[in-house]
């Protein structure tokens, strides 16, 4: 059975980033069988990705190290500090992208429209704060 393809967006190349540089919508809350495939696209369009830290109120297990197409990837977590519905993805060197996670029963119509605002180099709203945003008929208002 082929995998199912990445759902992400991230800023357009040569834009400057808005508040977040993009989107994930996950298929579950298993950080363990998520991350690969995001770090494995991320490997071969941004650098090896080598460090990620996550909110756990997505996350019910957050693993140390997780195993990514042939290398590791270091996971931590912050609950006050970081916001609750993103993710900060680091590669080798001074290379950061900060995610918007959509929780993975959003609707299709709502997690198309998060992924395209968070990846809007316009965008100045907090992963939080977009997804507040939200209404339920789908709708986004800025």
């Amino acid at each position: 059975m082929p995998a199912s393809p990445l759902r992400l967006s991230l800023t357009p190349d040569g834009a400057t980033a808005g508040r977040l540089d993009g989107a994930w919508w996950p298929r579950s809350h298993d950080l363990l069988a998520e991350l690969p495939s995001l770090a494995k696209e991320l490997d071969g369009r941004w650098g090896r990705v080598t460090r990620v830290t996550v909110n756990p109120a997505h996350w019910p297990v957050i693993p140390s190290r997780i195993p990514v197409a042939g290398h590791v990837v270091h996971a931590g977590w912050f609950q006050q500090e970081q916001d609750r519905n993103e993710i900060m993805v680091r590669s080798y060197g001074t290379s950061r992208l900060d995610l918007l996670v959509i929780p993975p029963d959003t609707d299709g119509v709502e997690a198309a429209r998060l992924l395209a605002a968070a990846a809007d180099p316009a965008n100045t709203h907090t992963a939080s704060d977009l997804l507040a945003a939200a209404e339920p008929t789908g709708a986004v208002h800025f």
